[in-house]
């Protein structure tokens, strides 16, 4: 893969941070986004990436962010939609505006921020947009509603960019991790050897970025293979 300007959303821990890392080894140039100010001058300082504070359910960070990556680095040719967070409650004790919440920063956020960096694609007929799904967005898990439903719309949607861009020599890929130990949700401490750590998904991109760009692998599920061994 040649050398290629990436835009990562919630690249500041997590999933992002390591994909964030990974691309910057390789040689790449990045901009990445993150909400806290403290984990993204570690992960800028560790990396050498530009990190932005911007909240992409905000449109004008939005627009903000997708300029200052013309300003810096000339344009995006991988955009990766990871910013996302999780709400869970059971049907009959749901609260609907915390969902429409979640909605607006896992869907309608990566919605909005690709909206703006596909024409600049299109421009030069080429790109990868990845979107950060989920298997929760594959089968349906009690108390999922919320988050789960905001999974399988991001496939829904990345079906339909597929469809839309493919012509366009743009790829669209839906990478749908299983439960990946990071701090997601709260949830600290987590280090089995046995199941996935965020550096296995960041791997996992890569690899989909570094095929021959003839070729498109349109959803790619990772799960743990062992996660119930112990030690």
């Amino acid at each position: 893969m040649q050398n290629a300007r990436f835009l990562v959303t919630g690249g500041s821990q997590g999933i992002g941070a390591a994909l964030v890392e990974l691309a910057r080894q390789a040689g790449h140039q990045v901009v990445f986004t993150g909400r806290n100010e403290r984990l993204i001058q570690s992960v800028a300082q560790r990396t050498g990436a530009h990190g932005l504070q911007a909240d992409v359910s905000n449109p004008d960070d939005n627009a903000r962010t997708v300029t200052e990556c013309m300003d810096r680095m000339g344009g995006v040719d991988v955009l990766v939609n990871n910013a996302a967070y999780d709400y869970r409650a059971e049907i009959g004790a749901l609260d609907v505006s915390k969902m429409r919440k979640l909605f607006d920063t896992n869907v309608f956020g990566l919605v909005d921020i690709t909206n703006r960096v596909v024409p600049q694609m299109k421009a030069q007929a080429s790109g990868d947009i990845v979107n950060i799904a989920s298997t929760s967005g594959m089968k349906g898990a009690a108390a999922s509603t919320p988050y789960g439903a905001s999974k399988w719309a991001v496939r829904g949607i990345t079906q339909c960019w597929q469809a839309e861009l493919r012509p366009h020599g743009i790829r669209v890929v839906a990478v749908c991790p299983s439960e990946v130990q990071t701090s997601f949700g709260g949830k600290t401490g987590r280090n089995n050897p046995n199941k996935l750590f965020a550096e296995d998904i960041a791997r996992t991109i890569m690899a989909a970025l570094t095929m021959p760009r003839r070729a498109l692998w349109p959803e790619l599920a990772v799960f743990a293979n062992n996660p119930w061994k112990e030690n």
